[in-house]
This record gives C-alpha cells, sequence and structure tokens, in this order.
C-alpha cells in the first residue's frame, strides 16, 4: 500500500484538479475565519491553504507578487501611498516595499493569523513586515476603503481570495467606486481577476465594473501562476486621469532584482487573448 501523501485541490465545477505531493503537516488551525494549513511539499517548497484553496507556495509565488504589484506602481507616476487589501502572506507587501518612492504601506487583511502565521513559515515573504514604512490593520477591507478620506492613496492594490464569502464583496462595483473615491488623481487600482480560461466573464465583470465606477482607462494583466486554477492568472486594473500605455518606462528599466517582472513585461502582459476581445 502505497504511504505517498498528495495535497489535492479540485475544481469541480471544471472537472480538473491540482495535486502537490507532500513530505510532512507542518501546521494546521483554526481561526476565527478559516482553517490554515501549512505543507512542506516535494517540489514547491512550503505551501498555505485557506479552507483547502491554495493560497501560496515558495516555488511560484513570485509571479503573482509581481505583477500584482510593479505593474500598477510603474503606471502611477510618483506612488507615494500605497494601500493593500488582504494580501495576508505579505508578499505583495515586499514587493511594494521594493519601490523607494513609496512613503507608506498600508495594509488591510481581515485574518490576522494568516499573517503571523506566513511570518512564521514565509519568512523571506514577510521580510519587510517591520519596516517603518509598513502599517498593518486587522480588519474588514471592504469597510476600511468606504471610510477612507477623498484622495487618501496613490495605489490600491486588491489582493483577495475567490469571489466568494466575504471576499464577494470587493469584485461590486460599489467597492471599486470607493476604491475611486479614495484614490487621488492619476491614482490606480488593481485587483486579482482569476483565470482567464476559466473565468472570462469575471474579468469582463471586472473590467466593466471599474469603468462604471469611474476609471477612465481600464485593462488587465496575464500570467502564468502554476498553483492556481489552470495555470493562468489575471489582475485587473484601473486608472483616473490617464492611459493604461503611460508608464514610468525607464524607471521600471532600471529596476532589479524580480524573477518574472521586467519593463517589457509590462506592456506584453497587458496583451489580451483574442477571445477577451469580443
Amino acid at each position: 500500500m502505497s504511504t505517498e501523501l498528495w495535497y489535492t485541490e479540485r475544481y469541480e465545477e471544471h472537472g480538473a484538479s491540482l495535486s502537490l505531493k507532500i513530505r510532512e503537516v507542518l501546521h494546521r488551525e483554526q481561526s476565527p475565519y478559516q482553517t490554515i494549513e501549512i505543507f512542506e511539499t516535494e517540489h514547491f517548497g512550503t505551501l498555505m491553504t485557506l479552507d483547502g484553496l491554495v493560497m501560496v507556495t515558495d516555488r511560484d509565488n513570485y509571479l503573482y507578487h509581481e505583477m500584482m504589484s510593479h505593474p500598477a506602481l510603474f503606471t502611477h507616476p510618483a506612488p507615494k501611498r500605497v494601500l493593500i487589501i488582504g494580501g495576508g502572506d505579505c508578499g505583495t507587501l515586499r514587493e511594494v516595499l521594493r519601490h523607494p518612492e513609496v512613503e507608506e504601506a498600508t495594509q488591510v487583511e481581515l485574518d490576522e493569523r494568516v499573517t503571523r502565521v506566513a511570518e512564521r513559515f514565509f519568512p523571506e515573504l514577510c521580510e519587510k513586515n517591520h519596516d517603518p514604512r509598513a502599517h498593518f490593520h486587522f480588519t474588514d477591507g471592504i469597510a476600511w476603503i468606504k471610510e477612507a478620506p477623498a484622495g487618501r492613496y496613490d495605489v490600491i492594490i486588491v489582493d483577495s481570495t475567490d469571489p466568494v464569502g466575504p471576499a464577494a464583496g470587493l469584485f461590486a462595483t460599489d467597492f471599486y467606486a470607493a476604491c475611486h473615491h479614495a484614490l487621488a488623481e492619476q491614482g490606480v487600482l488593481v485587483a486579482q481577476s482569476e483565470s482567464p480560461l476559466l473565468h472570462a466573464d469575471l474579468i469582463r465583470q471586472c473590467q466593466s465594473r471599474m469603468a462604471e465606477a469611474g476609471f477612465e482607462a481600464v485593462n488587465s494583466v496575464y500570467f502564468p501562476q502554476f498553483c492556481y486554477p489552470s495555470g493562468w492568472w489575471s489582475g485587473t486594473l484601473g486608472r483616473k486621469g490617464l492611459s493604461m500605455d503611460a508608464f514610468r518606462a525607464e524607471d521600471a528599466k532600471a529596476f532589479t532584482g524580480t524573477h518574472y517582472y521586467h519593463a517589457g513585461m509590462q506592456q506584453a502582459a497587458q496583451v489580451a487573448p483574442a477571445f477577451l476581445l469580443g
């Protein structure tokens, strides 16, 4: 009898699944909001799941974290004040704080236990948590943005889970409108928007809702992500006042240390597949 241990996430609606070979179960707890589990995998390093769904692995997290931060930050002409809604593993925060022009990065995460567990098992993602520019608030991101003063932030990053349960409201038009209100002129919003292959309608919906909320320019970035459904993911951006094509190309070219993002990728990632153009 085989004693191999595998973690499997099934995508019942699409008749598919992801399986990762597990060496050891490192941690399991029930927070006030969800079940948090940590595994040591055979080939993808440490794995975090929330309620049985993959959130982050050592091997491929840089794809998501880089593409959810750098395109938005380089689209803004001078990003000083950044808000991250969600992002409890702190990988997006780390990438944001690699930009020296950022003066403050506020992270609003509902479940503090996700961050505390990440600090223990993903220390490389949390290396900027004690940066004096980092500010943590463990509360409801939807309520936070609705109470934010007008023009408070330059960039808002919605690093959320799937659009179910408490996260469903992060995909609504009124939420995007609240983000638009909280952004200063030329402000940029980016929100994770699921798989182009499996959730094309959701991406179109995110784009149309951002436009309805007042964003003059809207587009998505597309990137590979092995551990998420279909292995292909997206983030959708909305911008106040300027087009998506206007980004700080020279600054992006000089930016080093990334594994996936670079200045050329800023433009290439915004090219949509034909089936999303109609």
